[in-house]
């Protein structure tokens, strides 16, 4: 008898990715104590530029929202789960709390 060669070791590990990432970037805008998600995005830079359009649009439009006596909101960045959004979750129009869609 003859002694059996030991098996081959794998040659590497199937790595099975999953279809949907569970971390997210939101963007998150808030008024006073009450927020909510704008936006979500599978990158911090992605989340940050769509940010920063957003504080523009509201600085664009700054002289109209203190004559009419709006509260500005301020917009973060966040991570987030995807199990973490609200259930039938929208995206926010930068300027949608003017329209009453913020809450």
């Amino acid at each position: 008898m003859s002694p059996e060669a030991p098996p081959a070791p794998a040659l590497g590990v199937a790595s099975l990715s999953r279809a949907r990432e569970d971390r997210l970037w939101a963007v998150v805008a808030a008024i006073g104590r009450r927020t909510r998600i704008a936006e979500i995005y599978p990158s911090r830079a992605a989340a940050d530029a769509d940010r920063s359009w957003r504080e523009q649009q509201i600085r664009a439009y700054a002289g109209f929202l203190r004559s009419s006596s709006m509260p500005m909101p301020s917009y973060s960045v966040a991570p987030i789960r995807r199990a973490d959004l609200p259930r039938g979750w929208r995206p926010l129009p930068a300027l949608g709390f003017l329209r009453g869609q913020f809450s």
